[in-house]
Order: C-alpha cells, then sequence, then structure tokens
C-alpha cells in the first residue's frame, strides 16, 4: 500500500504516516546497491543504513525508480531487484527522473535524484556516504556533478562525509561557496575526505551535537529563498585512511580511467572499484562503515530536528 500525492510519486505508508505524524524520517539513496558498491556488500550496507536509522528512533525512506514510480520509502523487494545486475537498473540524477518515469525504467538514485525525491515528499533530512562534485581535470573536461547545483536549488539538508575522494576537494569546496551552499563539520572544523578525515580544508560552521546540527537545519530551511545545505562528518576513526594512500591509488585509478575511454557516470564507479582492489578491500570496508555511520547520525539529527 503506498500513499500517492501525486500519480508518480508513491510515498510508502510508513513513511506518509511518519510524515503526518511529525515523526522523524531519513531519506537514503539507492545508487549504492545498484552502482556504488560490489554484492553483497550493496544490499547489505542499504540494509544496515535502514537498520540504523530505525535504531536512533527515525523512519528510514531509501527512493528508486520502478514501473512509473518513484518510491520514497522502498520496498525491500525493489531493493533486491536493483541489486540484481542481469536486470540493469539505471543510475537516476535528478535530470533523468522524468525521462526513466515515463519509461517505466527500473533505476536507483543518485545524490541529486534523492534529494529532489526528498523534497517533493517533505523530508528535510537526506543521508549518503559522499557527494559528487568537482572532478579532478574539470578545467578541460568540465565533468561536475550535478549534485552542486541540487544543493544550491533544493531546500533539503544533506549529510556526508564530504565529497567522494577521487574528486578535486579545493575545487568542490569552492564550487559549493559559489553556489551560496553551506558547509557545516559535525564534530570537525575541517573538510572530510570521504575515506579520511582531514581534507586540510578549514571550514567555518561546525557543530557537535544532534541538537545544535537540528537548530542550523531549522534556521537554513526557514528562510526563503535558500536551497539545500551540506553536514559533514569524518568516517568512524577505525576504518579511516590516511588521505595521501588515498589520494595515491586514486591518481593510478584516474589515470587508468582515462587510458580506458571511461567517461561520464561511468567514472565514479570504475574508480572506485580499483581503488578497493589496490588498497586491499581496506576503502571498501570504511565506505561501507561511513555510509551506515551517517544514517545513524542523520536520524539523530531527525530526531531532534522533530522534537523542536
Amino acid at each position: 500500500m503506498t500513499s500517492q500525492p501525486t500519480a508518480w510519486l508513491a510515498v510508502s505508508a510508513e513513511v506518509a504516516e511518519a510524515l503526518a505524524a511529525g515523526r522523524p524520517v531519513v531519506a537514503l539513496e539507492s545508487s549504492l546497491i545498484a552502482q556504488g558498491l560490489p554484492a553483497p556488500h550493496n544490499l547489505d550496507t542499504a540494509r544496515a543504513a535502514e537498520a540504523a536509522v530505525r535504531e536512533e528512533g527515525a523512519t528510514p525512506a531509501t527512493v528508486a525508480l520502478e514501473e512509473g514510480l518513484l518510491h520514497v520509502g522502498a520496498p525491500a523487494e525493489l531493493l533486491d531487484r536493483l541489486a540484481d545486475t542481469e536486470r540493469r537498473p539505471a543510475k537516476a540524477a535528478s535530470r533523468d527522473i522524468g525521462p526513466l518515469l515515463a519509461q517505466r525504467r527500473l533505476a536507483a538514485t543518485t545524490v541529486s535524484a534523492t534529494m529532489r525525491a526528498a523534497r517533493l515528499a517533505g523530508i528535510p533530512l537526506f543521508a549518503t556516504g559522499g557527494i559528487g562534485g568537482v572532478h579532478r581535470g574539470a578545467a578541460t573536461s568540465w565533468d561536475i556533478s550535478s549534485d552542486l547545483d541540487e544543493l544550491a536549488s533544493t531546500p533539503v539538508a544533506v549529510l556526508s562525509s564530504g565529497a567522494k575522494s577521487i574528486l578535486d576537494l579545493p575545487a568542490t569546496l569552492e564550487a559549493l561557496e559559489t553556489r551560496r551552499v553551506p558547509v557545516v563539520g559535525y564534530g570537525t572544523d575541517r573538510l572530510p575526505a570521504f575515506l579520511s578525515p582531514d581534507a586540510g580544508l578549514p571550514l567555518q560552521h561546525r557543530v557537535d551535537t544532534p541538537a545544535d546540527a537540528a537548530a542550523v537545519v531549522r534556521a537554513h530551511l526557514a528562510i526563503p529563498g535558500n536551497g539545500g545545505l551540506l553536514i559533514v562528518q569524518p568516517p568512524p576513526a577505525e576504518v579511516a585512511l590516511p588521505i595521501a594512500d588515498v589520494d595515491a591509488w586514486t591518481r593510478d585509478a584516474v589515470a587508468a580511467a582515462a587510458e580506458a575511454g571511461v567517461s561520464g557516470g561511468a567514472v565514479t564507479p570504475y574508480v572506485l572499484s580499483h581503488v578497493a582492489a589496490a588498497s586491499d578491500g581496506r576503502t571498501l570496508r570504511a565506505n561501507v562503515a561511513l555510509i551506515v555511520n551517517n544514517a545513524r547520525t542523520a536520524a539523530r539529527i531527525a530526531v531532534a530536528l522533530a522534537s523542536g
């Protein structure tokens, strides 16, 4: 059963009831299942993220597309289908939602599409691993993720461990500033580098508790004309990796992707897979841990936001 504010927006009964009652809800992406992580880690991580949200007293709302519907609170069977490589699920950014709905495609949502779905459903908070941003070499390739423009225009708070480490992080932070997107450190004064705790880039804003983070979210989203905001927390200390190691693996992976002719949306999964192999799986373990940890922290902030 679903509650359908429009013919194509399918909000699950559980999520709709929580929103109607003013209870905390956290949106979650599904691209990690279809494109971001290898099996069986992909589905296991998605389920663990949902479980972490529930353990903290909030309702998870994983987003995906299927049969002409944009699901907010996707059922478990849909997540299973996203993990089935033979079904070839599409990768949906926000620009792709309309065409994929019309084509009735099975698709997993990236950061930008999940933000858009969260906004449509009335969910103020979304948790992910790392956002997209300015790719290395973007001065010539113009490869810049639509996540940045979505953050600038869609009033939803996103919690992540910064931007993916394969990106040009100084340029990404500068692009966020240009787009008027506040970046708020959660328990840190420095931008995390996804798998590493410190990209060497200072932040102007910091919060240290769920209540303080909720106050920032509440104030920012209350101002007419504001877009989204980004809350960043480092990966768990026990799995965090030295940034020099990650950077070296990433440079090799980016060079391999260019030599193989990989471009566009295929670059990120290619590079992440290459880096995971080079690190003997350490980057994969860190990626899984930070996704679940971010979901847990987002749930705590959502609880504080709902109680305010």
